[in-house]
């Protein structure tokens, strides 16, 4: 898929909003990792953000990459490269490197590449193309089983790592990918209820048991159904007791709460945030899952504002090149993109504000890691693809939809 002199000259149609945003926000995670890490006497700390400026730059490349090169054709080798992000799934599984328990690391020249991130955006891809064909209807049982198919293998394969926060991210992806190609809005609402029933009974099964003063071995017959490990079990609960262990699972949570809110209006100021200086926000996870917290503290309110604006410009920039597609792979693309990414950046920061339990989602464009970086470029790097070849914007109001 080498771009031709035809399309890169259609870099001159990029959205320049959206690449401001982009960039503007890489530029921010580079000066906040910079200020997470540059505290530590570990050396190698310190040089986590000049590891950020490069695959910042590795990522604007990929973006512009992304951009220039024709995203229909696509459709040749989607489901290869789907199968190729299943295959690496496998390895890290058999070879992959364990930190702190999960296996989530394949290690490539001293560099740690996490492929379950590669498989988000190929999984979204295989899905555009597979809800693009002529002949796929998105009211079809038979789709829903497909769809369900290719999007649950990554999931479970991502859950054997274990990584839950990770795996759940595909489900609004997928369910973003199904309700642009057309899915009935009655099958919307019951997937919603379904899917509110089984966290509730899910929530239940961790939370109830030990509320209604069960023993101790029912309390664990009930968690064992849920299938999920001892430290995920433990977030879980922490979220709703967070009391329960303050010195433990409980700790980053309490700390990161007290960062946001002591970070007042305007904040401590650049490198002045005393949570993660004096290291009561923990130096392994300030520069990576937290780095929002880094920033509320030391920018306030104000520079917390700034970063949703710049991340809400990026959604709506690419729900709009949706709406101007004519066609359907590009629409699914978008939306699939702004869907992933959205959730990425609600469960982070809902979780350093301590309104959802804590996971490890990172933050896209901020958070310290090349595997993410990469991604997110790639992911915009085609919005910006739908865009440049996408004419003026069509007016659906004529009751007439795009092909």
């Amino acid at each position: 898929m080498t771009p031709t002199m035809d399309d890169l000259r259609r870099l001159r149609r990029l959205n320049w909003v959206m690449t401001g945003a982009v960039l503007l926000l890489a530029a921010i995670g580079v000066l906040f990792v910079y200020s997470a890490s540059c505290v530590s006497g570990d050396q190698p700390a310190r040089l986590l953000y000049k590891r950020q400026i490069v695959w910042a730059v590795v990522g604007a490349a990929c973006y512009l990459g992304c951009a220039a090169a024709d995203y229909r054709k696509l459709n040749r080798f989607a489901w290869l490269a789907y199968a190729a992000g299943i295959a690496l799934l496998v390895l890290v599984l058999l070879i992959g490197r364990r930190v702190y328990g999960a296996r989530r690391w394949l290690m490539v020249f001293d560099i740690g590449i996490q492929p379950s991130e590669l498989a988000k955006l190929l999984t979204l891809i295989a899905l555009a193309a597979f809800l693009s064909r002529p002949r796929t209807g998105a009211d079809r049982p038979r789709t829903w089983a497909a769809v369900a198919a290719a999007t649950l293998l990554p999931m479970g394969l991502i859950l054997k790592q274990p990584d839950l926060g990770t795996a759940m991210v595909f489900v609004p992806m997928a369910a973003a990918a199904l309700f642009t190609a057309g899915l009935p809005m009655r099958v919307v609402t019951a997937a919603l209820a379904a899917g509110a029933l089984a966290v509730g009974l899910l929530l239940g099964a961790l939370v109830l048991p030990e509320r209604m003063g069960l023993s101790a071995e029912t309390q664990r017959r009930f968690q064992a159904v849920t299938g999920l490990s001892d430290y995920q079990k433990a977030r879980i609960t922490a979220f709703f007791n967070p009391d329960q262990d303050p010195l433990g699972v409980g700790w980053n949570r309490k700390q990161s709460e007290i960062a946001v809110g002591s970070g007042g209006t305007w904040g401590k100021g650049f490198r002045k945030g005393t949570q993660n200086i004096l290291g009561f926000l923990p130096r392994t996870v300030a520069p990576t899952d937290f780095v929002y917290s880094v920033i509320a503290e030391e920018t306030g309110f104000v520079g917390s504002v700034v970063v949703l604006l710049l991340f809400g410009t990026i959604f709506v920039s690419g729900l709009r090149t949706a709406l101007a597609c004519r066609e359907r792979m590009g629409r699914i693309l978008c939306v699939g993109v702004v869907a992933l990414l959205f959730t990425h950046v609600f469960v982070n920061i809902a979780m350093t504000v301590g309104l959802m339990p804590i996971t490890g989602i990172p933050l896209p464009l901020l958070s310290y890691g090349g595997s993410i970086m990469l991604m997110t470029m790639c992911a915009l790097g085609l919005v910006q693809s739908v865009h440049v070849r996408t004419g003026p914007a069509v007016t659906l109001l004529s009751g007439v939809e795009p092909a």
